[in-house]
């Protein structure tokens, strides 16, 4: 494919909460990027400080979507995702979190690398605030990728991917309404995990080094640090995953579930409070087997017009 003359038009997704400094951070960054975007739909989840005014007074850019309640990264995603869908008709969507800062080139390296070809999803570079690479935040290259993918995703710079994070997550418009949604039950971790591998089985993307995002966590930390009682949601929700979705191919399901397996042991020996794991453990166990995640109709459909904009999108 070759490269297109029109600048596809993107619309940014920020999921907020209670981290007005940093929002007013990022959308500013969002504001200099270097390649223009169309929107910015900020997400505020019902915080308790003042982070929707923030987004308010950040100007004609933004489009706030205030929830009555706090959905978690799942459902902010899938609710801004779709009001973006739904309003401003977008080519791209870039995903990100409120303590997510793009420097000035980031979407403009992300576009480069996707531009005439037929990726459906790009990933940046995460690194914390000193730099360093977040180990939070690391890609899953593809397996078995063929040479000719290899080298298409070496002239970009980058690797081929399975999955990526929501932490700078450029995805296609038509392939967002092809596939659907955020799972908004998972509320938080392995959402963006589900949603990658899902938006990826069959189709390629790429990670993008050019393009650089500052995670700005309080601590630098892997998916694998003492989680506390959040182990809670890594479980049910991998569960969930593994058996309930279609993100990953049974052979897939096997590798990443004795992946997660480990992760959990390493996890456990290193945590400063086992009780609270073993908690997270058995509950997560529990509903992670017994439960399914509702429809994203039903446990959003309390969210006003951003429950209307996800009817509309996944109808």
């Amino acid at each position: 494919m070759s490269p297109s003359p029109v600048r596809p038009r993107v619309v940014a997704v920020v999921v907020a909460y209670n981290r007005r400094d940093l929002l007013a951070e990022v959308l500013h960054a969002l504001a200099a990027q270097r390649a223009p975007l169309a929107r910015v739909v900020v997400v505020d989840n019902a915080s308790t400080d003042d982070s929707a005014d923030v987004a308010r007074s950040a100007g004609r850019l933004v489009d706030l979507v205030s929830l009555p309640r706090n959905t978690g990264g799942a459902g902010g995603f899938a609710a801004g995702m779709a009001v973006a869908l739904d309003r401003h008709d977008p080519d791209w969507l870039w995903l990100m979190d409120d303590d997510t800062v793009p420097e000035p080139g980031a979407l403009e390296a992300l576009l480069a690398a996707v531009d005439g070809t037929d990726l459906v999803a790009a990933g940046s570079r995460v690194v914390w605030t000193d730099g360093t690479e977040h180990p939070m935040n690391t890609p899953r290259p593809k397996p078995f990728a063929s040479r000719r993918e290899r080298a298409a995703a070496a002239r970009a710079g980058g690797i081929p991917i399975r999955s990526t994070s929501f932490v700078s997550m450029l995805v296609r418009a038509d392939v967002v309404r092809e596939v659907g949604l955020p799972i908004a039950d998972y509320f938080i971790w392995n959402d963006d995990f589900e949603y990658s591998t899902r938006v990826l089985r069959g189709r390629r993307g790429v990670h993008v080094p050019a393009s650089v995002v500052v995670h700005k966590t309080k601590v630098l930390g892997s998916t694998d640090a003492d989680p506390g009682p959040r182990f809670y949601y890594e479980v049910r929700n991998k569960l969930w995953m593994f058996r309930r979705s279609t993100s990953l191919s049974p052979f897939e399901k096997v590798v990443y579930g004795g992946s997660s397996v480990r992760r959990w042991v390493r996890t456990f020996l290193r945590s400063a409070d086992r009780d609270v794991l073993r908690d997270g453990w058995r509950r997560g166990r529990r509903d992670g087997m017994r439960t399914r995640p509702r429809p994203n109709a039903m446990s959003l459909a309390d969210l006003g017009e951003a429950a209307d904009a996800v009817a509309r999108v996944e109808a």
